[in-house]
């Protein structure tokens, strides 16, 4: 039996560091796990692409392709964006898809594609009114944004090793409507 496809798409906070634990529950929940990347977030694994590539066994995509060129990614099922940055949720809000990481899940919420989005920021960030409306226009188009626990967080107190990857995994499942793994 194939495993249902998951893309991971994690923006440039702190638990983006730790994105290979987030692959790893998600691949020990039963999903064949894609992993993309905003640039920074890409910056910060770039002596380790070939890690996370091996982990995955699929290429990581932080760039869009070229026209005509295959991405080399089978289709997802779901998608989880997490971590969520303030700066990713209001350019995704607006529709703002400069990067491969936003534009992926902005098309795919419209084509029926369940995506779950899971911030990590700073109340203090979070306070800025543009967040609040990004999070509800969002909510509007169908994503559904989860904060896992511990989130919001205090400015610079934001455990981002700890960061709530089976929460949001388990909202990936309740919001497609079955048990994975």
């Amino acid at each position: 039996m194939t495993r249902p496809v998951l893309y991971l798409i994690a923006t440039a906070a702190g638990p983006a560091q730790h994105v290979d634990v987030g692959i790893r529950a998600a691949q020990a929940a039963g999903w064949d796990t894609c992993l993309f990347l905003t640039p920074t977030a890409a910056t910060w694994w770039a002596d380790s692409m070939a890690e996370l590539e091996s982990l995955t066994g699929h290429p990581v995509r932080h760039r869009y392709t070229l026209p005509g060129q295959s991405g080399g990614l089978p289709e997802a099922d779901a998608m989880l964006v997490a971590p969520l940055t303030t700066t990713s949720a209001c350019k995704w809000a607006a529709g703002i898809t400069d990067t491969v990481a936003l534009g992926v899940p902005a098309e795919a919420v419209h084509l029926g594609v369940p995506v779950v989005a899971a911030p990590f920021w700073s109340t203090a960030l979070g306070a800025q009114p543009a967040v609040g409306r990004a999070v509800e226009t969002l909510r509007g188009q169908g994503v559904r944004v989860v904060f896992t626990e511990g989130e919001p967080h205090a400015p610079k107190q934001g455990d981002a090793a700890g960061f709530g990857w089976d929460q949001a995994l388990g909202e990936v499942r309740r919001v497609l409507g079955a048990v994975v793994g």
